[in-house]
Parts: C-alpha cells; sequence; structure tokens
C-alpha cells in the first residue's frame, strides 16, 4: 500500500463520536485504504452514521434528491412509452394476398435429389414451354452449352414428395447440386409443371451455428452481463417483430411507431443489461436526448432533400401492396431505429466514464468532471463515426460500383435519391452520435458533481461511499 503524509481527521459527528476509517483517505481520491475497509466488513464510530454506507450494501450512486429529480423525468417518460405499446399495440401484421414477387411468395423446403448434365438446347427440344433456371433468369432452351436438369422433391406442405425439374444455366452464380436443401417458390397460378422452382439455398443450418458461435462467445467473455445482453438482445427483436413492424402494416404512423418501438428498446436494454441505477438513467436520459435531435434533423432534411423512401424493389413492393403507408416515413423511423444502437455504447461509455473519474478524484467539480471524460468522448467519437460510415459504404458497395462503372461524378451520385438517402442517413445518425457525447458527459457530470454540495455541508452518502471493489475484488454496484 502506498504511504501518504498525515491528514487531519474529517469533521467529527453532531453526537461527538469519531468519524467512520473512511475519512483517512487522501484527498487525491486513492481507494487503497477503504477499499481494505470494505473488505473486512467493518466500520467504526457509533450508530449515527447520516447514510454512510454499510459494509455489505451497495454504495448509493447519487443522493436521494437527485435520484428523484431523476425519476420525476423517467417515470412519466416510461408510463407514456407503456401507453403508447398499449394504444397501438397491432395484435399481428394484417393478412393480404400473396402477390408472387420477391419476398411475398409462398415457399417449401426442398431437397435436390439428381443432378444430370444436359444440352442447353435440347431442353425444350419436346416443344413445352422453357423452364425458368434457378436464379429466375431467362428462359432455358435460348442458350447453348452444357446445362444441369436438377429434379428436386419438396419436402413439405400439401405436396410433400412431389418432385420438379430445374434447369441451371452454366454461367448461373448458383448451381446446385445433389442433396443439397433449397427453398422452393409456389405460384399456384401458374401452369402445374411450372407451379414449383428453386428460389434460393437452404442455409438455415449455417446461420444458425454462427448465433449459436455469437451466444457462446458473448456468454463466455461477458458472463452474466453477457446473458443479459442476449436476453435483452431478443427482447428488442420481439418489440421490432412484434410491435414495430406490424403496427406499421396496419397504418400507424411509422415515426410515432419508431420512437415509441425504440424507446422501449432503449429502456429494456439499458435497465437490463447495466443495472437500475441513477447512472444507467442518466445513460437513458443522453440517448434520449440524441434521439429527439436525430429524430428533428431527420424530418427536416428528407422533406427538404425530398426523399420518397421508395427507391428499390423492396420497397416499391411494400408501397403496392401497402399504399396508405407513408414511406417517407418510414425512411425516418428507419434512421431512428437504426441510430439507437450505437447511441446506447456511447451514453453508457461516457456515463461509466464519469462515474469512473468522480470515484478517481471526487474532489473534481462538474467543470473538470466533463473536460475529462470528453477526452475520452472524442476518441469515441472518431472510431464510431468512422465505423457508422463505413458500415453503410460496405452495405452499398454494389451500388457504388455501377456509379464507378459509369464514371458518374461525386455530384451525380450524391444527387441520385438512392445514394441521397444513405447520405442523409449517416450524417443524421452520426450528428446525433457526436451531439450526444458532450450532452450525456455534462448530464453525467452535473449528477455525481451535485451530490457533493448536500445541505449543511455533509457529503452524501453515494460519494463517500467511493470503494469500488469488496473484500474479494469484485467491482460493487453503482
Amino acid at each position: 500500500m502506498d504511504q501518504h503524509p498525515y491528514q487531519p481527521p474529517g469533521p467529527r459527528r453532531h453526537d461527538g463520536s469519531e468519524p467512520p476509517i473512511q475519512a483517512h483517505r487522501p484527498d487525491h481520491g486513492r481507494s487503497e485504504a477503504p477499499a481494505h475497509d470494505h473488505g473486512h466488513g467493518t466500520r467504526h464510530g457509533s450508530g449515527h452514521g447520516h447514510g454512510h454506507g454499510h459494509s455489505h450494501g451497495p454504495a448509493a450512486p447519487v443522493s436521494r434528491h437527485l435520484r428523484k429529480v431523476i425519476a420525476a423525468i423517467l417515470v412519466p417518460f416510461t408510463a407514456a412509452v407503456v401507453a403508447g405499446l398499449v394504444v397501438l399495440w397491432p395484435g399481428g401484421a394484417p393478412s393480404h394476398k400473396h402477390s408472387g414477387v420477391g419476398f411475398d411468395r409462398q415457399t417449401q423446403q426442398a431437397t435436390v435429389t439428381r443432378v444430370a448434365e444436359v444440352s442447353c438446347a435440347s431442353v425444350s427440344a419436346g416443344g413445352g414451354a422453357p423452364s425458368t433456371d434457378a436464379s429466375g433468369g431467362a428462359p432455358t432452351g435460348q442458350r447453348s452449352g452444357t446445362c444441369k436438369k436438377a429434379t428436386v422433391r419438396v419436402d413439405t406442405g400439401k405436396d410433400e414428395g412431389r418432385t420438379f425439374t430445374e434447369i441451371v444455366q452454366p454461367d448461373q452464380p448458383r448451381q446446385l447440386h445433389q442433396g443439397e436443401q433449397v427453398i422452393a417458390a409456389y405460384e399456384p397460378t401458374a401452369p402445374k409443371d411450372l407451379q414449383y422452382s428453386v428460389a434460393d439455398v437452404n442455409r438455415k443450418f449455417p446461420m444458425a451455428l454462427l448465433a449459436g458461435i455469437f451466444a457462446l462467445a458473448v456468454v463466455v467473455v461477458g458472463r452474466l452481463r453477457g446473458v443479459m445482453a442476449l436476453v435483452a438482445l431478443a427482447v428488442s427483436f420481439l418489440v421490432l417483430n412484434q410491435f414495430i413492424l406490424p403496427a406499421i402494416l396496419q397504418g400507424s404512423d411509422p415515426l410515432l411507431v419508431a420512437v415509441i418501438g425504440s424507446s422501449a428498446i432503449m429502456l429494456i436494454a439499458l435497465y437490463m443489461c447495466h443495472g437500475l441505477s441513477a447512472r444507467t438513467s442518466v445513460a437513458v436520459l443522453g440517448t434520449l436526448i440524441s434521439l429527439t435531435l436525430i429524430g428533428l434533423l431527420g424530418s427536416v432534411f428528407i422533406g427538404w432533400a425530398a426523399l420518397t423512401g421508395n427507391t428499390d424493389d423492396s420497397t416499391g413492393l411494400i408501397h403496392g401492396l401497402y399504399p396508405k403507408i407513408d414511406m417517407s416515413g418510414l425512411l425516418l423511423a428507419g434512421v431512428i431505429i437504426g441510430s439507437l444502437g450505437v447511441l446506447d455504447d456511447v451514453t453508457v461509455t461516457q456515463t461509466s466514464a464519469v462515474w469512473e473519474l468522480h470515484e478517481a478524484n471526487p474532489t473534481m467539480g462538474p467543470r473538470g468532471l466533463y473536460r475529462a471524460a470528453i477526452r475520452i468522448g472524442r476518441d469515441h467519437i472518431a472510431s464510431v463515426v468512422n465505423t457508422l460510415v463505413l458500415a453503410y459504404a460496405g452495405a452499398a458497395l454494389p451500388l457504388l460500383l455501377l456509379f464507378s462503372i459509369a464514371q458518374s461524378s461525386v455530384g451525380t451520385v450524391a444527387n441520385s435519391e438512392l445514394v441521397a438517402e444513405e447520405i442523409v442517413r449517416t450524417l443524421v445518425g452520426s450528428i446525433g452520435l457526436v451531439a450526444s457525447v458532450p450532452v450525456t458527459t455534462a448530464l453525467a457530470a452535473l449528477v455525481v458533481a451535485a451530490d457533493r454540495s448536500a445541505p449543511g455541508g455533509q457529503t452524501p452518502a453515494g460519494a463517500q461511499s467511493l470503494p469500488a471493489r469488496g473484500g474479494r475484488g469484485r467491482r460493487r454496484k453503482r
């Protein structure tokens, strides 16, 4: 243990008894001596502790007054979110007749039972209608070369056991192999020999295996915190699939649905992963303010740039099936939901940084805490913003290649609605991300520093119970 110069004892209690051992902690906020005190689980002094922390209980992070102030903000907000969920709860997605286009097709599980090589020119020699290849491309029989004739067996549905033929062109990216599991699309209105066709490969097993490896890695490294993170992830997907998507399809305002749904995800995920504490509540407040900024900026610039949100086959199909959906509102909803995950990371990190700085040096005021934590935040901003931009660029890489092949100028590329949507999405989300750092840091600094000025000059329990570790080196809950 480091040797420290003699420090004068702290103020005596009102009843004249000696102050607790914790008062001998040096002014520089070192925690060695208090850590031993917590490790032995003993305290000296009379029972009139004025809220001084007990040896076996978690240290109170903020004073009771500040907890009441935070609760006065978050409790009504949480109640409003719950009310919104109840009022807008869709009760399931509306039914519709399958259009047979894109993902809106009836599908069954199938297996490739046999693959034989045939001449592409002789495939339709019998005079029948030419088959469609496995990628949905041009009919066969109009090309030369050696093709593959695959026999596919339907494994599910009312036609289980039925077989159909699929012709695979030699230059086709997806080649079929014997024993391969595939997805067969079904079109009941087509002629009987053309009702089934191979739509895709069945890749459920490798995807499930990868998800299992991810979950295992999270649990092994994160332990209980990792388990809670996975539970929060499952709840987030539940809110997305059971509330957000069906509510939008039912005709509710996409922006309102996204705000309520993302708020519910934020509250559940943050409190489940980080505990019900004032530290987490400050992160929630910082995230909420940043999401509000993102919503306002997104609404302004999506309208100003005249972005319709209907730019590709998927959005066109959605608009065709559900013409009442506000596609520009759907675009804004996507911006808000997409920004939420990164915001959670930044706000929790900044809040934790302020709390740890205050623990290391309780004499720091709000300005000092802010300056120290904002230096951490600047590094976080630089890395996360770069990650956001590269993530969007990676997703749009084929599109960018097309513009590069066409030798289009940067201005022409940026002006196209398809690219402009991604630019607005990226920049609006990044602005909210950047703003979340000073906002959350300032909130956290004000909260923890306000505890140092309790009425009567007494240091509140949260500030005085600074030791971060118990007798077994386990970090105490804040």
